[in-house]
């Protein structure tokens, strides 16, 4: 697992968006028993905080003990340094095991190992992610995926073509469930907007190989006015052993 976000831990927990609660209750459906749940690639607790009302306890893990120090407190979430393909956890002890945002950075043979070994027989595995970011305003989305796809095209990590073909073509050896489409729906500032670019990992190697910015040369605050509507269409996919 590739550990690529811990020198921006506090703008990554801060400018990420946060999955609806639709989502929430669709994966609940599926999971009668709620004792134990582990969130694996949990970063700054984006995905465990929402899960912290339904569980007794959760686990959540990560690479990044930078990250994991951003994340929420709860007295039923213990955060662990834990790479995703190297638990400590006992054999099927889990109801619910997540990914969100973070499983195209995994070892998928050994991680899912470790997923088959803790996973309880009748319990659910679930992947989320996001895909890329539209805005209404057409000029801005424009000078987005320009940003994305052109100026940017040569720094993304490899991995990232699992995100842009929608988790559909990762290794995925469970019975899969068929999952309703979801979006995130959010009313930004131009600030907000930035911020969240700021976060991606490509503008990160973009920044450290050229010294400046990408984002700051293609979007100008000028192509904005007011609020704006930004979604991210939703990768979900979840299935039991």
């Amino acid at each position: 697992m590739k550990d690529l976000f811990s020198a921006q831990s506090q703008l990554y927990q801060q400018a990420r968006p946060v999955y609806p609660q639709a989502v929430i209750q669709e994966l609940l459906k599926h999971v009668p028993s709620r004792e134990f749940a582990w969130d694996c690639g949990a970063g700054s607790g984006q995905f465990t905080q929402l899960l912290a009302p339904y569980f007794d306890q959760i686990v959540a893990t990560d690479l990044s003990a930078n990250q994991l120090q951003h994340a929420p407190y709860f007295e039923n979430v213990s955060y662990q340094v834990q790479a995703a393909e190297k638990s400590i956890f006992p054999a099927q002890c889990f109801n619910l095991i997540t990914v969100a945002q973070a499983i195209h950075w995994f070892d998928f043979e050994a991680f899912y190992a470790q997923v088959k070994r803790t996973l309880k027989s009748d319990g659910l595995f679930a992947v989320l992610g996001y895909a890329l970011i539209e805005v209404d305003q057409a000029e801005l989305n424009e000078s987005i995926q320009h940003l994305y796809y052109v100026t940017l095209k040569d720094y993304w990590d490899a991995e990232r073509h699992y995100i842009d073909e929608h988790y559909r073509t990762i290794p995925f050896p469970f019975k899969e469930i068929t999952m309703p489409e979801f979006k995130i729906e959010l009313k930004w500032s131009f600030e907000q907007l930035i911020d969240y670019l700021n976060t991606w990992s490509a503008v990160k190697h973009y920044l450290n190989k050229n010294q400046k910015n990408p984002v700051q040369m293609i979007l100008k605050p000028e192509q904005f006015e007011g609020y704006i509507t930004v979604s991210f269409p939703i990768l979900l996919r979840a299935g039991m052993m």
